[in-house]
């Protein structure tokens, strides 16, 4: 049973998917997706992030890029680049998300995300899928100006107040037979950005488990972010960003205008 959070009447509920729409709340009631504030369906402990992991969307960064960054995709072939997430930066289904002031080039990246489901340390790939608990849709923005310099991830780019994404359903693995042959797309104010497949993934979610659990425990909660496919549209206040994986869930977020703090 797919599962979500959300907020409604001041207080936290879970809840599943209503039939003929909206969500049923664990006491019974039904109510309409747009009345509720979503939440992350779960609360992560520790939150897996890879970079590049599509050949098409490395290529594509590549292309405008400097000629530094071919040695960082060769690397990323041989083993995966992963960072760390925290838990600021997460929102739900629905949520508003702040395009920085001095952002040049903001833009969504649609990726499978995967949920650790028991205790994995020292997984075998070919017993990896076995300690997934399940799947959601994330949407992880990346600042492009910012990330060029370093070649990689870093503080200004993903841990931003609100700039990942998540949701809206919790969904049981065993209603994602195959996580490789999925089709993720993006739209953006309707128009389709970005389409690709998990097939495509440079490290499968097998052996992103084999390889993460071979270095640290794996606890169930935890996430891994699997990465994007290539469609990098610049994304402004207003727009209305759509994240559909196929078989697990179309997530919707909105892009808003950065805020001035107010004098002390």
């Amino acid at each position: 049973m797919r599962q979500g959070r959300v907020v409604y009447g001041g207080a936290i509920h879970g809840c599943t998917p209503a039939a003929g729409g909206g969500v049923r709340l664990a006491d019974g009631r039904v109510v309409a997706e747009e009345a509720v504030q979503w939440l992350p369906p779960i609360e992560p402990r520790t939150i897996f992030t890879l970079a590049l992991n599509y050949a098409d969307h490395a290529t594509e960064l590549a292309a405008k890029s400097s000629k530094e960054q071919g040695s960082f995709l060769q690397a990323q072939r041989s083993e995966p680049i992963v960072f760390l997430k925290a838990a600021n930066a997460l929102i739900g289904h629905r949520g508003l998300t702040r395009r920085p002031a001095e952002a040049e080039f903001m833009h969504y990246e649609c990726e499978l995300v995967v949920v650790i489901g028991r205790e994995a340390r020292n997984v075998r790939k070919e017993d990896a899928l076995a300690y997934v608990g399940g799947y959601t849709v994330g949407n992880d923005y990346a600042i492009r100006n910012f990330l060029e310099p370093y070649y990689r991830p870093n503080l200004r780019v993903k841990n931003r107040d609100g700039c990942t994404a998540m949701g809206p359903w919790f969904v049981p693995a065993a209603e994602v037979p195959d996580p490789q042959a999925l089709r993720l797309t993006t739209h953006v104010n309707g128009q389709l950005v970005q389409e690709g497949s998990s097939a495509d993934m440079i490290h499968d979610v097998a052996s992103l488990i084999e390889f993460l659990s071979g270095i640290m425990t794996l606890s169930p909660g935890d996430v891994i972010y699997t990465g994007t496919p290539k469609g990098s549209v610049d994304v402004r206040p207003g727009d209305e960003v759509v994240c559909e994986v196929e078989g697990v869930g179309r997530l919707v977020n909105t892009l808003m205008a950065d805020w001035t703090p107010a004098p002390l």
